[in-house]
This record gives structure tokens, C-alpha cells and sequence, in this order.
């Protein structure tokens, strides 16, 4: 089995509907794939009523958290989405997102970037706007060759130049609220340095006994020693390690299922679910 279970459509910040997702998930030989989006769960029924027979959708999200200062997301998967207070912290983060990245784009305005708020938000279109859509129109501008160098000190990562908070959960309450909802939590891409300043050991270690489910080891932001120290950890914690490609479309590089998880893992997350549960595909429409 080929399982991967971090992607993005336009529901938030990926550049492929989530009918398109599952469709080119299938293509890309999945057969099981979990759609991600950040903070919200607005495409899952679309990618639901296109699923492709062969292929299973996980159903989750991207939780924004931030501890101590530094930013970090917690994928949540097979929850029960009408949960009460999950949603509204949801709708919380969400509603954040458009002012957030309006101060954004001024304080680029004021470092001699000629971006414009309707630049950014004809990119994001219908999805949640986030950083990404705001470094896709830097490329667009030709201020930075590609989405990822934008995510430095210079420019978006935290603490850069152009940054702004938005609310964010705490990851505990994160942990807290995935569980009651029935879902499993997994930290995303906990070594990605290159992103801004990360969680130490410690924070994760904390995490653990406080419900967390797993963490993010095969990331394309992961180097190799990244990757051993991070399954290191999990061992030591008794943590489950997942593969993923955070597909973001065009928006990246990175390849539908260019890391993938363990299918034994697949069904530990399975088992441990009880809000919702994975959907094999009935056949849907192959075309749009």
C-alpha cells in the first residue's frame, strides 16, 4: 500500500480542487491519501463525492498552534468534524487568516515590495489565505525565485521581516480537543529548521504524555539525520512516525506520495480513531 496522509487543495492553500486531489492522488498510484487542508475541513466533501474506486480518503486537518513562541501544526485525523468546540477554535484561526495577511502585505509594502491585498487575494480565491498565497505573489512579482524562499527571516518565516501573528491553538489544547473529537494527532514536520525556530525535544516529550499520537518523520524539509533522529525520538517516546508529502500542488515541488507511511502505522491511526472513520472510493468521476 502507498499512503500519504499530509495534502492541501484550494479548500486552504494548494492549487488543486479536492476533486482534482483525489483524482490525481489515484493517478499518482496512492491507495490511500488524506486531505489536510489548514484549519478547515471545507473540501472534504467534494473530494468525497469524486473519490476514484482503488482509493481511500482519510479525512483531517492542519491545526495552526504556537508554543513559546514558535509556530507549529498538528495534524489531526479521522475526527468528528461537527464537534462543537474543535469547530469553533477552527473558525477561530480561519477568521484571523484575511487580517493577518493584510498586515502582511503591508508590511511588505513598506519594505518596497509592490504587492497588492488583491493580488493575494485573487490567488487564494475561495480557499483560507495564508502564507503561502502571499509568497506565491512575491513569485509573481519576481522577488523570490520560488514559494519555499519565501519562507525565510527576509521575507514570511516566523520572526521574519513581513510576519504577523494570527491565533493559533495552544498544541496541548490542540491534543486535547483532536482527542475528544475522536481524532489522532500527529506533530507536522517537527524538524523543519529551515521554516523558522522549532519545538525542542522537551515540548514534544510534553506532548507525548499529554495525548500526542505521533510525529512527521519522512517530510521533504527532513534531511536523512533529521529523519534518524526524529524516528530516535519516537522509539524513545513510543510515538507512531509517519511519511507525507505536504502536497501543495503547483504551489511546490514535491510530488503526490513522494514520502509515504508505513501501512502498519495506517492502521495503528485507524484503530485509535473513533470520530470518523476512512472512506474507500465508490467509483467516482474520473473527469471533471
Amino acid at each position: 500500500m502507498r499512503i500519504d496522509l499530509h495534502t492541501h487543495s484550494t479548500a486552504s492553500d494548494g492549487t488543486d480542487t479536492p476533486a482534482e486531489l483525489v483524482r490525481n492522488a489515484a493517478a499518482a498510484g496512492l491507495d490511500v491519501v488524506a486531505l489536510t487542508d489548514h484549519d478547515t475541513v471545507r473540501g472534504h466533501a467534494e473530494a468525497l463525492a469524486a473519490l476514484p474506486e482503488g482509493l481511500t480518503l482519510v479525512t483531517g486537518a492542519e491545526l495552526s498552534c504556537r508554543l513559546d513562541g514558535v509556530g507549529l501544526h498538528m495534524l489531526a485525523y479521522l475526527f468528528d468534524p461537527d464537534e462543537p468546540e474543535l469547530a469553533r477554535e477552527r473558525e477561530l484561526v480561519r477568521d484571523d487568516r484575511v487580517p493577518r495577511a493584510r498586515t502582511m502585505v503591508r508590511k511588505l509594502q513598506e519594505l518596497g515590495v509592490p504587492v497588492e491585498w488583491e493580488q493575494v487575494a485573487r490567488i487564494a480565491g475561495d480557499g483560507s489565505v495564508g502564507r503561502p498565497h502571499i509568497a506565491t505573489a512575491l513569485v509573481e512579482l519576481g522577488v523570490v525565485p520560488t514559494v519555499s524562499d519565501a519562507f525565510t527571516p527576509q521575507w514570511l518565516a516566523d520572526g521574519g521581516r513581513a510576519h504577523a501573528e494570527k491565533h493559533e491553538l495552544d498544541p496541548f489544547d490542540a491534543v486535547r480537543l483532536v482527542k475528544a473529537a475522536g481524532g489522532v494527532t500527529v506533530l507536522a514536520h517537527p524538524a523543519a529548521v529551515k521554516r523558522g525556530n522549532v519545538v525542542p525535544e522537551s515540548a514534544i516529550a510534553e506532548l507525548t504524555a499529554a495525548g500526542l499520537d505521533g510525529i512527521e518523520t519522512d517530510h521533504m524539509d527532513h534531511d536523512e539525520p533529521a529523519r534518524a533522529a526524529l524516528r530516535g525520538l519516537a522509539r524513545e517516546l513510543g510515538l507512531l512516525t509517519t511519511g507525507s508529502s505536504d502536497y501543495h500542488g503547483s504551489r511546490k515541488t514535491v510530488r503526490l506520495g513522494e514520502n509515504v507511511t508505513d501501512p502498519e502505522i495506517y492502521g495503528e491511526i485507524t484503530r485509535r480513531a473513533t470520530g470518523a472513520f476512512p472512506v474507500p472510493g465508490a467509483g467516482g468521476p474520473l473527469t471533471p
